[in-house]
């Protein structure tokens, strides 16, 4: 479908729901054996299709160029074959996970006799809208299979060739081994009025989930008619203690910001205990400077990075740079001064903030207000601090020493993650098998009648 009448949308999104509907009685009854060999299937078929893959990723690599599609969006279109790996791994890492569909739980004798428990089933049929990574549909594919859903894909225009292609391999793996084709169902056509449809269609469809920029989500929470699992942006927050490992917090620091500027988990926004800033701060000042890092600073953290970066070329930090091969001085730093904004911002690209606290306890007030409780990281020796960071920090993620960019479902062991929520209810964190699911109560008795 290139360019379909409204009718047609209307006809063609319903016609999705149904067999999506059907596809999950299906899938919620199949065995784990079944699933587990559909995935290790697809990631044979993902292995086997590299090349192929990629062909179409060109074709959306070449429109997004001509497009002038900024630097970060065409960075998250890119197949890579260490990103096609990494979604075959996680096809495999699911599949030797055990299968939690049909645990009970919780369960306790009453004094009535009855005995009172919870079993996990699936959601049934999700719709995931998304945005330019392609990895995304294998991702959601994959989640959907193990968990024994059925869900409508419906990916960015951006990313269309690409989609299709992922797709295309996902049914035949479920056709290969014996599940419904139409348990993962990619929506053929760019026109947004889809969206509208999919959102609106609580007969067929249990919960959406939009992943994606921020006018997408807010537009989908307005507009949607079936329950919305969220995330609005990353505005994450790496903060350096007093006492810390200085040369750890560096490298911490450093691989939090420039790993990959594109994702959610990047680090946004650093914070750095006013009394190690003076050890540390020239340091990370000099390889965010390398990397051409712009740092949008506060009054303080301003004035000691102008004093220590500005004067001379910057030399390479100790251990900071890994480039052995470096022969020309290092660029200047570009030192901005913060405005209130900035510490509300997701900049998805080399840009950071910088600020100066007294401590652990400004620090936790701080986060907690400019957050978007989607990860927050505390760099310290310090037990305590730590303890209080991880209880009173509002986020979905709380990390002790670590990157911020683990945030990520692969990463915590999930083998995919459908999206990270930001939500509190339901799924909040990286969503995987169980974020997919829900929990009915069960009841099991000998006769019982009540009173």
């Amino acid at each position: 479908m290139t360019n379909p009448s409204h009718s047609n949308i209307t006809d063609y999104t319903h016609t999705l729901g149904l067999q999506a509907k059907q596809a999950a009685a299906v899938m919620a009854r199949a065995p784990a054996a079944i699933k587990n060999a559909a995935l290790r299937n697809l990631a044979e078929l993902l292995r086997a299709n590299v090349q192929a893959l990629q062909i179409d990723n060109a074709k959306d690599l070449e429109r997004a160029v001509l497009a002038g599609l900024a630097a970060p969006m065409v960075d998250r279109l890119k197949l890579t074959t260490k990103v096609i790996e990494t979604c075959a791994q996680g096809c495999e890492q699911l599949a030797s996970m055990a299968d939690v569909i049909g645990e009970i739980i919780g369960m306790k004798q009453q004094p009535s006799g009855i005995r009172v428990g919870q079993m996990r089933v699936p959601i049934g049929v999700f719709g995931m809208i998304f945005e330019s990574r392609p990895n995304v549909t294998i991702e959601a594919a994959s989640l959907s299979i193990k968990s024994g859903n059925a869900c409508i894909l419906r990916g960015g225009s951006e990313a269309i060739d690409s989609n299709k292609a992922l797709a295309k391999l996902v049914q035949q793996a479920l056709a290969e081994s014996g599940l419904p084709v139409n348990a993962v169902q990619l929506v053929q056509t760019t026109d947004r009025e889809v969206v509208g449809q999919l959102i609106t269609m609580p007969q067929f469809v249990d919960v959406i989930i939009p992943r994606g920029g921020k006018g997408l989500i807010e537009r989908i929470s307005r507009d949607a008619k079936v329950p919305v699992i969220k995330h609005l942006d990353g505005n994450c927050h790496t903060y350096v203690d007093d006492p810390c490992d200085i040369a750890m917090a560096v490298k911490v620091a450093d691989n939090a910001k420039t790993n990959k500027y594109s994702p959610c988990n990047a680090t946004e926004s650093l914070l750095v205990a006013r009394s190690v800033a003076m050890q540390f701060l020239p340091l990370i000042g000099q390889v965010y400077a390398a990397k051409g890092v712009e740092m949008r600073c506060d009054p303080e953290a301003l004035q000691i990075l102008k004093e220590n970066l500005a004067l001379a070329p910057i030399s390479k930090a100790q251990g900071a740079i890994n480039s052995e091969s470096l022969t020309e001085p290092l660029p200047r730093p570009v030192l901005l001064p913060a405005s209130e904004s900035d510490w509300f911002e997701e900049y998805l690209a080399p840009i950071i903030s910088i600020k100066l606290v007294a401590g652990v306890d400004e620090a936790i007030t701080h986060i907690n207000q400019y957050s978007s409780h989607h990860t927050d990281a505390i760099l310290t020796r310090d037990h305590l601090h730590a303890q209080q960071f991880l209880r009173e920090v509002d986020s979905a993620s709380v990390m002790v020493n670590a990157s911020t960019r683990f945030a990520d479902g692969f990463e915590y062991g999930l083998g995919a993650e459908i999206g990270i929520s930001t939500d509190k209810f339901h799924a909040r964190g990286p969503v995987g098998i169980e974020g997919l699911t829900s929990l009915k109560y069960v009841v099991l008795g000998q006769g019982e009648v009540r009173a």
